[in-house]
């Protein structure tokens, strides 16, 4: 046996089927694509989402929600992480600066301070924001809670 004289199995081969050659092979005429539409034509691609001309379900179903482009996201920190930074690191003065050195924020993030918690140490607290009851709280420890 040599590789000139191989042939595949007896019908396990196929002659291709020629569309749109003329009535005489059986494939003329619409050439199996039926009587007009889209799917007739040339050139015819599905849109996504497209239902033959029925209102697609993306338009049929109503849209919720609302997105405030002037909403902006805060980083909350409390008062007994304030606490625990102050007590491990002797701090007198809070900011930005020493929430990045203890990993808490990257630096871009803006901070707000809560009041969960509770707070001791007299601490200088510098923060984008902070919620009415922190702000009294560090007060009341006798620091100061600067609103950068």
């Amino acid at each position: 046996m040599k590789l000139n004289n191989l042939k595949p199995a007896e019908g396990s081969t196929h002659s291709r089927r020629r569309i749109g050659r003329g009535p005489g092979s059986g494939l003329g005429g619409t050439s199996t694509r039926g009587h007009k539409g889209a799917k007739a034509r040339s050139g015819y691609k599905k849109k996504i989402g497209f239902e033959g001309g029925q209102m697609p379900l993306q338009r049929r179903l109503p849209k919720g929600g609302f997105k405030n482009i002037n909403h902006k996201e805060f980083f909350a920190v409390n008062l007994s992480t304030l606490q625990k930074l102050a007590e491990e690191k002797n701090l007198t003065k809070i900011g930005i600066a020493e929430f990045v050195a203890a990993g808490l924020t990257n630096g871009k993030e803006l901070v707000k301070v809560l009041a969960n918690g509770e707070l001791k140490a007299k601490v200088d607290v510098e923060a984008n924001a902070f919620s009415k009851a922190a702000e009294e709280a560090i007060k009341a420890a006798g620091g100061n809670a600067t609103t950068i």
